[in-house]
């Protein structure tokens, strides 16, 4: 069985030549995360929600940043868990059901945050290294 090293080395190695999307459908997936920002927008503005609260939470997912403390894996794992749609939109039907408005503003900033983050190009991590992304090499990494 390889080890975590080994494993990470052929990730980065695969990664190097063909580990992500890119032209056309990186293209869409960039527009498609811009329409789900937009969309947020307009639903948040409509239900009239605190704009100050919009930008006290809108950063809040990349807390989970700090599980790169942890090492790359678990960083990986922290970041994916809440940069993808699924938990947002279960707070959202949840907040519907329950009529909850501050979780449901709380799943529109959350959706809205993870829109920019595909609109500018940062995907869902590789457990290699950070700048590893389903949409493309980020940061330094690209280089």
């Amino acid at each position: 069985m390889a080890s975590r090293t080994e494993f990470n080395a052929v990730l980065a190695a695969s990664l190097a030549s063909n580990g992500f999307v890119t032209g056309g459908v990186r293209t869409i997936l960039r527009i498609e995360g811009l329409t789900v920002l937009t969309v947020a927008l307009a639903a948040y503005y409509q239900m009239g929600f605190s704009w100050l609260a919009f930008l006290i939470f809108f950063l809040a997912p990349d807390l989970w940043m700090l599980a790169y403390l942890a090492g790359p894996q678990a960083g990986a794992v922290g970041y994916n868990l809440v940069h993808t749609y699924v938990l947002p939109l279960m707070l959202a039907g949840v907040a519907a059901v329950a009529a909850w408005p501050i979780a449901t503003a709380a799943a529109i900033i959350w959706i809205a945050h993870i829109g920019v983050d595909r609109a500018l190009g940062y995907g869902l991590k590789y457990p290699s290294r950070f700048g590893d992304t389903h949409l493309g090499r980020i940061g330094r990494a690209s280089a």
